[in-house]
């Protein structure tokens, strides 16, 4: 069982409410669900629409053909009829289409005895019937979005549109024990879980809906949250509350990290740990502002002036963004570095059932100096160690030791210094870090057919739809696996070096249109990629395309 809705309209017809009431009812009635939702950066007009798919097994992307469109206007029908299954159907109101395949309801009329607000609830009203799904739970879920009045409006339009059509697909409903989140809010709840106390941004899509979070659990939770004047300020308050002690962290898209990148290279002379998320969106410049996109991996990794180590994690899917989130804290303390997180308006945006989270694997690791450890020896902030990590300590946390900070180069009390064997010292020191953090990384996730001869690369928010194709494939016979990157820098490359002796072929797929990824392997291994499967026009793969793409361009 696998089915898949359209919803589509106008912004500001309230698509996204309906997409999130229909995924909620589905995932309630116990099926798996993955809502991919594509928008236009207006407040109102132009064309948005959501897919909703949802199935008794796991899924992991968003489907090229749909059963159901729900068309809240004529341009819907016009732009998506080409998506419709041979046995789909279009359900709309009587005043937009009638013909082959539409299912036309009096909607208008129906909402105009009520509320012409709860135009879209009759539509999913409808939806419900048509699956045979009961209308306790889509009432409760209603209960819970809206208040007192608004709520009883809108279960009176939904069961008046599950009066208005017949049931096509009895569905049974099952009992769950998911949770639907998306990656940006996933994100978050892992900085909560790894004690971060301190959040500032400045709006900019897709990262803005992590302020949103935070600002909306701030007092729950107890984190202080900022808006600030730009990304200037948003990494150099950051840095400010790490100084002072606390998990701080802070988010922008590429334009945005772009303005932090003289505070980057601070962190890294200043040793502070940081966490900072890039949002990527299409580029460059303003570039397209709702749109996705993978081409800041390049940027990331070399952004700033001078030599000092970071770690890059791209995520993959919500489960990975809480749980890579956690280890990102962690590591950023370890090491004394700034840790970028990656992940871009798809997966930022797009919301999947996922088992919940599991809180006692979390374990909060802090690497601050304690008083005992200074006895009979001085603070030396910035000491020269074997393994380039020094003492950090809280400001006034220890009576009479000062602690000195410094974006000059310094000796090891944070004084300022142009000695040039000292200068060659702490460069030195910093830069031991890195060896630290080779044995940190993780291997890439690898799916597929054991020591495959067709051997996919990718990194981040393709996971999901590579892994359906990889699976589709698999089953019809085809030799195909792939390793899905997570970290990429310092680059994990052993089980490459590994798989990449018996592949045939080696195939990068990417959203961005030089291949980014592939110029990081033919660096730092013997290996690059014979086929090249990329996508820079703003919109995710799907399963399917990379099924199709892969049949077509690599493997007939």
């Amino acid at each position: 069982m696998d089915y898949s809705l359209l919803i589509g309209g106008a912004a500001g017809q309230g698509l996204d409410t309906s997409a999130n009431i229909l995924e909620k009812i589905l995932k309630r009635s116990g099926f798996y669900v993955f809502t991919y939702r594509d928008y236009m950066s207006m407040v109102r007009g132009g064309h948005n629409f959501t897919q909703v798919r949802f199935s008794d097994k796991e899924i992991s992307s968003f489907t090229e053909e749909v059963n159901i469109i729900l068309a809240l206007n004529k341009e819907t029908i016009e732009v998506h009829k080409d998506k419709l299954k041979y046995d789909g159907n279009i359900i709309c109101g009587e005043e937009i289409a009638d013909g082959e395949n539409i299912i036309s309801l009096p909607i208008e009329k129906a909402a105009s005895n009520i509320n012409p607000k709860v135009y879209n609830t009759i539509g999913l009203g409808a939806i419900l019937k048509y699956f045979g799904l009961p209308i306790e739970l889509a009432e409760d879920v209603l209960n819970e979005e809206f208040k007192e009045k608004t709520a009883q409006d809108n279960i009176a339009a939904i069961n008046e549109g599950y009066k208005l059509i017949d049931t096509k697909c009895k569905l049974v409903p099952k009992k769950e024990n998911n949770i639907i989140i998306n990656g940006n809010n996933a994100l978050s709840l892992g900085a909560v879980a790894a004690g971060c106390k301190y959040y500032c941004g400045y709006p900019m899509t897709p990262s803005t809906s992590i302020l949103g979070y935070f600002s909306s659990k701030s007092e729950a939770v107890g984190i202080a949250v900022d808006q600030v004047e730009d990304e200037v300020a948003a990494l150099n308050m950051a840095l400010g509350a790490s100084y002072a002690g606390v998990r701080a962290m802070t988010g922008s898209s590429g334009g945005g990290f772009a303005l932090m990148v003289e505070a980057l290279s601070f962190a890294g002379i200043g040793e502070f740990p940081v966490v900072i998320v890039n949002a990527q969106r299409s580029g460059p410049a303003t570039g397209m502002s709702t749109r996705t996109e993978q081409s800041d991996l390049r940027f990331i990794i070399h952004a700033g002036h001078g030599e000092f180590p970071r770690m890059v994690i791209a995520l993959r899917d919500p489960e990975d963004a809480f749980y890579q989130t956690v280890r990102a804290f962690n590591i950023a303390d370890k090491y004394q570095i700034p840790v970028i997180i990656m992940t871009d308006l798809y997966l930022a945006e797009y919301t999947k059932t996922s088992p919940p989270f599991d809180f006692s694997k979390i374990k909060i690791e802090r690497s601050l100096c304690r008083e005992e450890e200074l006895i009979d020896s001085e603070y030396k902030r910035y000491k020269i160690t074997e393994s380039g990590v020094s003492p950090r300590m809280i400001p006034g946390k220890i009576p009479g030791e000062v602690v000195l900070i410094d974006s000059h180069e310094h000796d090891e009390y944070g004084h300022i210094t142009e000695d040039p064997k000292l200068r060659t010292e702490m460069v030195l020191k910093r830069m031991r870090k890195s060896e630290g953090l080779k044995k940190e990384v993780e291997e890439p996730w690898f799916i597929g057919e054991e020591n495959p001869e067709n051997l996919i690369v990718c990194w981040g928010s393709t996971y999901g739809s590579v892994k359906e194709a990889v699976y589709r494939l698999n089953v019809e016979g085809f030799s195909v696996g792939a390793l899905v990157f997570g970290d990429i820098w310092p680059f994990p490359k052993n089980k490459l070096l590994n798989l990449g002796k018996s592949a045939k072929n080696i195939i990068d797929i990417e959203q961005n249109a030089t291949g980014q990824l592939n110029s990081i392997i033919k660096e730092e291994t013997p290996y690059e990629s014979n086929f090249k499967i990329l996508k820079f026009d703003g919109r995710p793969f799907s399963g399917d395309e990379i099924y199709r793409r892969l049949k077509n361009e690599v493997l007939n």
